[in-house]
């Protein structure tokens, strides 16, 4: 299974529609989404290509590959705009026999989760700085923000056969960790 990870769109549909191309393109079958959808916060410059409506048209078309969680920009009213659901805090899938734990990264985080099995891949995002690696037996992944990245790559994350990837915007793989 190819799963594709996404977090901090912040409203911008530039770097949702390019992410979204890229994820298309690479065949992912579940799209994991890592909160901060629409909203750019408060402590946010707008983004380029700022036009939540169209993040949340985008998101719709692929509702039925998507997994998500809400991050602490998103709200009840964004909900209103998308057709799956989103307002949970994490989420747990199972991928070749090893737990995901998905979370945005405000509440749950490498330094405060709910026990895991050892092993298991925490997935967050939230602090919009990629991480990729293992640490006290668990391991830590965050495919940092597409759209306003501390860092100047804007990137999205992918797991397929146990590799972890982060990759950014023109496909090149800035990251990787095998399992």
């Amino acid at each position: 299974m190819k799963i594709a990870f996404i977090s901090d769109i912040h409203g911008s549909a530039h770097w949702c529609e390019k992410a979204f191309e890229a994820m298309d393109s690479w065949g992912a079958d579940v799209i994991a989404v890592m909160g901060d959808v629409m909203y750019h916060g408060p402590r946010n410059p707008l983004p380029d290509g700022y036009n939540p409506m169209r993040v949340a048209e985008i998101l719709n078309e692929h509702s039925g590959k998507i997994i998500a969680v809400r991050g602490n920009c998103d709200s009840e009213v964004d909900q209103m705009q998308i057709t799956y659901p989103m307002m949970e805090d994490s989420a747990r899938m199972i991928c070749d026999g090893r737990t995901f734990f998905l979370t945005h990264g405000h509440i749950f985080s490498p330094e405060n989760h709910p026990s895991l099995p050892e092993g298991s891949v925490l997935v967050f995002g939230h602090i919009h700085t990629m991480v990729a690696e293992k640490r006290n037996g668990m391991v830590y992944f965050n495919p940092s923000s597409i759209s306003l990245p501390k860092e100047e790559k804007h990137t999205w994350g992918r797991y397929e056969n146990g590799v972890l990837e982060i990759v950014d915007d023109s496909g090149n793989i800035l990251k990787s960790l095998k399992l």
